[in-house]
This record gives structure tokens, C-alpha cells and sequence, in this order.
């Protein structure tokens, strides 16, 4: 039984036949939990979360070996993520080091792969028409497809997060910590930061993700739409980074992706934070608009 076939049979048949071409609540959300199942069944997908897991675990150990010693800090004169200095004196900044360290790249890459997989792959693969035979309707596959991805891109970060803090409590003390400000927090208020923190950054990658699924609906080459989104991220990424266009760079998406330590602020400074959240908004609206546009009006013939 094909996967549109499996989807279709889990929809309610009264509710179908009662209007005709437009499939009920039940039928949506079989279709949603098909695509959340078949993504996360993927090798490609359980690898990229293998990366991501492995990330915390080998800054975790780096800082155990580099501060062996009974040094406070590494040796790198205060480079590296942002919070590394503090991970000896409290395990949860780990937590904060891991998703600075994967934001700028592994976690937009693991992102760009499963968006620009999302048409293309089914296209390629020769399902796409499948699908669209069961009452799904372009419009409803396509929402299907990127709710997916949201999904995907909380589990990646929380993967990171969750990985971090496991590592964090088994090499380095936990206890109360200090902000960014100064201030002193407990325990119970930092871990409810770091799931802020780990919201934050999953909205942060909504951009990428939309981007992604534009470029998947542009080719039938899975291969060709998952390189173009990754190489669209580097790119950007490396304009934000030269000074000859600031007057440009606050219009990144990747911008502002940073701005989740201002929630390590006592008070929290919410300025930076909204922008970037503003700015994924827009991201996900204009290459989302422009994904159904395409997608809606392609010729479907694979």
C-alpha cells in the first residue's frame, strides 16, 4: 500500500462522502502524522539528529579535558560560543554554548535538508502525484509539508538542548547561575530559560524553513533543492558578516539569530528578540506566499 493510500484510509469515510473533494479534520491530520512519521523514519533524518546530539557532547568534553587542571577557562583567551567560559562553574550553560555553537550552521543545515527535500524528494521519488490523487488538494499538502518542518526544527533543537543538558549534569556542577547582568538566578528559573532559550532559536530557523520549501517546489532533484537551500544559508551568513553591507544585514535572516542570549538579561532585553522574531514572520510569509504560488500553478508530472 503506498503511503497517499495509507494516509487516505485514515481519514473518516462519512465524513468524505458528505462533501465530496474536500477531506475531513480527521483526514488532515492523518496526513500530518503520515509526514511526521515517514520524515523522522528517514536515515537521513535520524543522522542529522545524531549530529546534533553529538555537538554538546563534544564541546562538553573539550571543556572537561581543557580545564582538567582546576582552570576556570580554556585556554582560547575567551573565544569560541558564546558561555563556554562559564560551563565549568555551571553545567546548564552548556545548554546556551551548544545552541550558540549549532545555530550559526548545523541546525539551519539539518533544516534546509528536510525543506528542500520536501517537494523535490516526493517529486523525485515519484509520490508527489500519488499524494495529490488522495483529496488532499495542493494547498493542504503543502501546509502539511511545512508544519512538518516546523516540527522538525523544534525536535532539532530540542535534541541539542536536551543532549546538552545531560552532558552538562554529568561533567559539571549544577546549581544556581549568574546572568548576563550580574545577577543571581536559581536553578529551576535557568532551566525555564534555557527552554525559552531552545523556543527561540527552533522560531529562529522558521525562515530557513520557508526558504527551503520554496526552492523545493522550483526542481524534481531532492539533491539539487536541499544543496541550494544550504548554500543559500552559508551565503547569507557570510554577507551578514561583511561590513560593507550593514545597511543590509538587518534584513538577514540570520541576523538577529543570536539575540536569544539577551533572555540571559536580568531584566530580559526584548528588543533584538522581537526583531528577529518579526523578522522570521516576514521570511516564512514572502517565501511561503511564493511556495504556494508556485506550487499551486506547477505541472505535476512525476
Amino acid at each position: 500500500m503506498s503511503r497517499a493510500e495509507a494516509v487516505a484510509g485514515t481519514g473518516d469515510a462519512t465524513a468524505v462522502a458528505r462533501r465530496p473533494g474536500r477531506p475531513s479534520p480527521l483526514w488532515t491530520f492523518g496526513l500530518l502524522r503520515s509526514e511526521l512519521v515517514t520524515t523522522l523514519r528517514r536515515w537521513r533524518t535520524l543522522a542529522l539528529l545524531g549530529v546534533l546530539a553529538a555537538v554538546p557532547i563534544l564541546v562538553g568534553v573539550a571543556v572537561k579535558l581543557e580545564t582538567r587542571d582546576g582552570s576556570s577557562g580554556g585556554r582560547g583567551g575567551g573565544q569560541g560560543p558564546a558561555f563556554i567560559a562559564q560551563i565549568t562553574n555551571n553545567g546548564l550553560f552548556l545548554v546556551f554554548t551548544a545552541l550558540a555553537a549549532t545555530l550559526p550552521f548545523f541546525l539551519p543545515m539539518a533544516v534546509g535538508v528536510v525543506a528542500g527535500d520536501s517537494i523535490a524528494g516526493e517529486a523525485n521519488a515519484g509520490t508527489l502525484r500519488y499524494l495529490l490523487v488522495a483529496p488532499a488538494g495542493r494547498t493542504r499538502l503543502l501546509v502539511t509539508k511545512y508544519t512538518t518542518i516546523m516540527a522538525f526544527c523544534l525536535l532539532a533543537t530540542l535534541v541539542v538542548a536536551v543532549s546538552a543538558l545531560i552532558v552538562g549534569a554529568l561533567l559539571f556542577p549544577l546549581g544556581d547561575l549568574t546572568t548576563i547582568s550580574g545577577t543571581r538566578i536559581s536553578f529551576a528559573d535557568g532551566l525555564g530559560r534555557a527552554l525559552l532559550i531552545a523556543l527561540v532559536v527552533a522560531a529562529s530557523l522558521l525562515g530557513v524553513a520557508a526558504l527551503g520549501l520554496f526552492v523545493s517546489t522550483l526542481t524534481n532533484s531532492g539533491i539539487a533543492a536541499m544543496a541550494t537551500t544550504v548554500g543559500l544559508v552559508i551565503t547569507v551568513q557570510i554577507l551578514d558578516q561583511i561590513p560593507q553591507l550593514h545597511a543590509l544585514q538587518p534584513y538577514f535572516f540570520s541576523h538577529y539569530w543570536l539575540s536569544f542570549a539577551d533572555l540571559m538579561r536580568d531584566p530580559v532585553y526584548w528588543d533584538d528578540l522581537v526583531k528577529n522574531l518579526g523578522l522570521q514572520a516576514l521570511y516564512a510569509a514572502v517565501f511561503g506566499s511564493a511556495a504556494w504560488a508556485r506550487f499551486t500553478t506547477k505541472d505535476i508530472t512525476v
